[in-house]
């Protein structure tokens, strides 16, 4: 009987199952949307039983598309979004409140107060992170103050706490297993990455119970089994990641200077920084990247706000194209963008910078200018912002990579990639298969049910579809750098009159 690996991908917008045969080859793949409630501006949430039934459901699918059952499957490894927060009751399994998604902007204030008190340097010597609403800790904090009940059902121990891919676990093992593994801990905001234990003081803070948290467990092991009648069998559950860092693994960047950047709706990039963590100077986060082998290793992470996302403004907002891949064919339409720079600060600017008040801007327009200029300047941004995060890490760590590993939808677009090692003068590697954040989950699994034996049959899987080497004279590559850094700041001072005025 041939044996897969099951990877469930739990997204922010849908829910999707992908079997992954030894080669580490897709074999089967379902997916399904969910629904967004946004009840206030600024608020975003989810129902977590929905989340759980579309994932079981496409687990289902994907297993009948190849008339497969329990038995065919060596192991279950999961990859979540991160930082979104569930409470449910421990009795009935029913969530007391909708998931908060990690989108949610409702405890901003709150975060503003604990900074305002100085805890910002506390929480980020202890966390790796900023003080933000983005992460768990201030959400599950919203909901145990207001919820009625909540806190005092808390206090006697009736209520659990998870992020995805704990719910899940804990659903699927009929509330035998209540874990989190270390990468999505790490991103809570009360788990101390240096000791790998919750944190009393900052629980203390934020007046948090300590007996609704999960227990911190390594990305690969096995957790528990599925309860039998879910898909007609037990299945050992062996791997948990957040998305980002599943991506990292699954791009098998496993040694130190080894990082990954993902081109999705927004861009992340994730170097591997070793054992130890180094607290960045340059606004970027530390985060555990796994746990495995007794060993942790730990990443530093960058953000962009916007990626995907300016080419989806291209077609919807300013409709200069009718589908998204036509930019690539406009920005080689033209031997450069004319001058133009776009600063796509449509949310602020992230690091290096943190500005929340940026807003987009086009600078260097003339009447020459013409919609291929001006779609050649929204993807060259998207290089100029990773720049950025790139020479951050390298200034943080002392660390030169070599290269890059690309992941995500926009990085099929070989203007982009090209244009990004011209600008970082680094080689630029898209793998075969884009689904990197899935079989990151898949591989977790895979070496805790000994489906593979070592990291090195791993690598063997993974196969590049395109190597990108730079080709740019360095005085043109200083050129535009200095005109991208010109445009960022005069964003930033624009952003800085408006907010005076």
């Amino acid at each position: 009987m041939k044996k897969y690996i099951m990877a469930l991908d739990q997204g922010t917008t849908s829910s999707r199952c992908i079997l992954y045969n030894k080669n580490g080859d897709i074999v089967s793949t379902a997916q399904k949307e969910f629904k967004q409630f946004f009840p206030h501006n600024g608020w975003v949430e989810h129902n977590a039983m929905e989340i759980y039934s579309t994932q079981m459901g496409v687990a289902e699918e994907a297993l009948s598309m190849i008339n497969a059952n329990s038995e065919y499957i060596s192991a279950i490894g999961i990859a979540n979004q991160r930082e979104t927060t569930v409470v449910w009751d421990i009795n009935t399994g029913e969530p007391v409140y909708n998931a908060i998604v990690w989108q949610c902007r409702r405890t901003a204030d709150y975060c503003d107060q604990l900074k305002n008190k100085g805890y910002s340097q506390m929480m980020r010597e202890k966390t790796g992170l900023v003080l933000d609403p983005y992460f768990s800790a201030t959400k599950l904090k919203w909901i145990l103050d207001n919820v009625e009940g909540a806190m005092e059902k808390a206090k006697k121990g009736k209520l659990l706490f998870g992020t995805i891919e704990t719910w899940l676990i804990w659903k699927m093992t009929a509330g035998r297993v209540h874990v989190t593994d270390y990468s999505n801990a790490s991103r809570t905001m009360m788990f101390n990455i240096h000791n790998l234990n919750w944190d009393d003081e900052i629980l203390k803070l934020l007046n948090i119970p300590k007996n609704i948290l999960p227990k911190p467990v390594p990305s690969s092991k096995i957790y528990g089994m599925t309860e039998p009648r879910i898909f007609g069998g037990s299945v050992p559950i062996g791997g948990a990641a957040g998305d980002q860092q599943a991506a990292l693994f699954g791009q098998t960047c496993f040694e130190k200077t080894e990082n990954k950047m993902t081109f999705g709706t927004g861009g992340f990039m994730l170097m591997n920084i070793g054992e130890k963590p180094v607290l960045s100077k340059n606004g970027l986060l530390t985060t555990i990247a796994w746990g495995l082998d007794g060993k942790v290793n730990y990443a530093l992470e960058g953000s962009l706000f916007v990626a995907g996302a300016a080419i989806q403004w291209l077609r919807d907002e300013l409709e200069l194209v009718k589908k998204a891949p036509d930019v690539e064919k406009m920005a080689f339409s033209v031997k450069d963008s004319n001058g133009v720079i776009f600063v796509p600060a449509f949310t602020g600017l992230g690091a290096p910078y943190w500005d929340p008040y940026a807003r987009g801007s086009f600078f260097g327009l003339t009447r020459g200018s013409n919609k291929n200029h001006l779609a050649r300047a929204v993807l060259e941004s998207l290089v100029f912002e990773t720049m950025d995060l790139t020479t951050a890490m390298e200034v943080d760590t002392g660390l030169n990579p070599e290269y890059i590993k690309v992941d995500g939808g926009a990085c099929k677009n070989n203007f982009l990639l090209q244009f990004l090692a011209d600008m970082l003068n680094m080689k630029i590697m898209r793998p075969s298969s884009i689904e990197t954040t899935s079989m990151g989950a898949a591989y977790l699994a895979g070496l805790a049910s000994d489906f593979w034996k070592s990291k090195e049959d791993l690598k063997n899987n993974n196969k590049n579809d395109e190597v990108f080497i730079p080709n740019m004279d360095e005085k043109i590559r200083n050129k535009k750098t200095n005109e991208w850094h010109a445009a960022v700041k005069c964003t930033m001072e624009f952003a800085k009159y408006r907010k005076e005025v």
